[in-house]
């Protein structure tokens, strides 16, 4: 076998390949996302983006029952999506093979939360299986379908920010593609009913215990030996680098790859091994409860935080091991807050919804930075789609106060994903709303990837195309209109005049995000000092690139795009695309 350095969801991706996956369908979450770019660059393998995570799983489930392996990504968020078809095809099991990953993201790099998916695994009762590098992201993935096969259910393969963006060697191997399984009619199995589904648990339980019997032998948990027994170490994940890194030899550590079902005897036995028994994992102590449920006492959260990232420091000194101090910089680093790019379409659109002082009720993606200052836009962001289900149960409630100036802001793609059905229960209860679908053409926050309203899938060919405008009309909503962000004024006009009416209605703020390859920018501006007045009205945006120099408004022109917006703050014409600031 030839090895590589490859990232983790690059690794996962090539254990796909390699396990002969025919089908895959996700949706796009980091930092779940590039599992899913990379099996793409495969042609053995159908890949598709889902317009949510449970349709993407819903279609993985349908091409396994087909008789394909099959594979759904998503981010830990998503995962709540996708949970509806999930517990239930625990019951139905699977054909082919099926793997579901799913990737946590401690310490909220790019989340809302910082849930820990262990507990789906649990609840659900189906296996998981955590890599702690590169090598085994690929390793696992090829035996998460060898298990789904022997054991007839999805598994879980579970990825974490660190392992999945991080780099190591990995072996890598050559595609064998299994036959295709026959489809055979099974209407007991299949069909969950609850006649059916009550025969079906009784197999879910006996599943679990011949999981546990497995969890005991699998090589996927493995101790290895250390020179002082004193301390034994039970981890996983990232929390196994950590580990190692900080302690090499010197204890007994059990790696845990297959994080549910865990075994029994086996983590009896090394405890028995051990003097002191500390479990290393990051957020939930899932672990160190299953150790205490088999009446062990092992140390965990009593020595290591439920929240956020650990580090080999962090290791180190609740082990009280010698923790080497970092060499501090000679100069603070200036602070560096997310902000919206310079020339995003957003941007107009959010500065006319503060100056009208509307309540912004948000939803996730790039576009939820509209809540940071100077824009400070929006009020709320829960999960997808809420902002549009939200104003609806807002406008109800709050009635004529809040219905001449509450809108819900919401992403194109985020609107395919899960505001369609918001705007149904706006159109059919009929509450007085407005829905600003901020159409940039593409799955911004993520790193670009097509979706349903683009016209383009996954390898970028010609695809179906869905019309914002015709489906909200068709699901009842008689008010639509198409506003430019780049224009100020129509942004103004657009906002009060549909804040006036009295009847639910929609705008589709439309313009392609400034980062696409295929948009054409115009020349950069340039403020003239003489006639900048230093009033600071354009800082009002907050564009990167615009800032104030020697007390004179600034225009950095490897940043501006020529947008435009500025210019049109600004009550003195100092903005010009034609002459160059001196």
């Amino acid at each position: 076998m030839m090895k590589k350095l490859m990232l983790g969801n690059v690794a996962a991706a090539r254990g796909l390949y390699e396990a002969g996956c025919s089908f895959v369908s996700s949706y796009p979450g980091t930092p779940s996302t590039e599992i899913t770019e990379e099996a793409a660059k495969y042609d053995e393998i159908y890949c598709e983006w889902a317009p949510n995570e449970k349709v993407a799983m819903e279609a993985a489930f349908g091409a396994c029952l087909a008789g394909a392996r099959s594979f759904c990504g998503m981010k830990h968020v998503g995962l709540n999506v996708a949970a509806d078809p999930l517990f239930t095809i625990s019951y139905t099991g699977v054909n082919a093979g099926m793997v579901i990953a799913v990737a946590d993201d401690p310490g909220m790099h790019s989340s809302q939360n910082e849930q820990d998916s262990r507990h789906y695994a649990k609840a659900a009762k189906l296996p998981m299986l955590e890599p702690a590098d590169s090598g085994e992201a690929l390793a696992f993935a090829r035996a998460a379908y060898e298990i789904s096969e022997r054991f007839d259910c999805p598994v879980f393969l579970k990825m974490c920010t660190r392992i999945a963006h991080s780099q190591s060697l990995t072996e890598v191997g050559e595609r064998v593609l299994p036959p295709l399984r026959p489809y055979e009619k099974n209407i007991p199995k299949y069909v969950m009913m609850p006649g059916n589904a009550i025969r079906r648990h009784p197999v879910v339980e006996e599943r679990t215990r011949s999981l546990i019997a497995f969890a005991e032998e699998t090589p996927l948990n493995r101790a290895e030996a250390g020179t002082d027994s004193a301390i034994g170490i039970i981890t996983s994940s990232t929390s196994y680098q950590y580990v190692k890194e900080v302690c090499g030899d010197r204890y007994p550590v059990l790696k845990l790859g297959m994080v549910w079902p865990l075994p029994e005897k086996k983590i009896r036995d090394f405890a028995a091994s051990v003097g002191r028994l500390i479990v290393v994992e990051e957020l939930d102590p899932f672990i160190e409860d299953h150790c205490r449920n088999l009446g062990l006492s092992p140390e965990g959260k009593s020595l290591f935080p439920l929240e956020g990232e650990f580090s080999q420091n962090l290791v180190a000194e609740k082990l009280g091991l010698p923790c080497p101090k970092g060499a501090a910089l000679p100069d603070a680093v200036p602070a560096r807050p997310p902000v919206m790019c310079a020339g995003c379409p957003h941007r107009g659109l959010f500065y006319t919804l503060n100056r009208n002082k509307c309540t912004v009720l948000g939803d996730i993606g790039c576009y939820t930075l509209g809540a940071v200052a100077p824009l400070s836009a929006i009020e709320m962001t829960a999960c997808m789609g809420a902002s549009v289900s939200a104003i609806h149960g807002f406008n109800k409630v709050r009635g004529e106060e809040s219905e001449g100036k509450t809108v819900a802001v919401i992403g194109d793609s985020t609107f395919m994903h899960s505001g369609m059905t918001g705007l149904a229960n706006i159109a059919y209860n009929q509450s007085n709303s407005t829905v600003i679908i901020l159409d940039n053409s593409i799955t911004g926050m993520t790193g670009h990837q097509q979706n349903p309203t683009t016209g383009y899938n996954i390898k970028g060919d010609p695809a179906g195309k869905i019309d914002l405008e015709s489906l909200c009309r068709a699901m009842g909503i008689q008010r639509v209109r198409v506003v430019d962000p780049y224009d100020l004024a129509a942004c103004d006009r657009a906002v009060k005049e549909e804040l006036a009416v009295h009847e639910p209605s929609v705008i589709i703020s439309r313009r392609p995000c400034a980062l696409l390859k295929y948009v054409k920018h115009k020349p950069p501006l340039a403020v003239d000092p003489d006639k900048c007045r230093s009033c600071q009205a354009c800082m009002k945006i907050g564009c990167p690139a615009i800032s104030m120099k020697n007390g004179k408004a600034h225009v950095d022109d490897t940043l501006c795009v020529g947008c435009g917006v500025c210019r049109q703050l600004c009550r003195f014409d100092a903005f010009s695309g034609d002459e160059k600031e001196g």
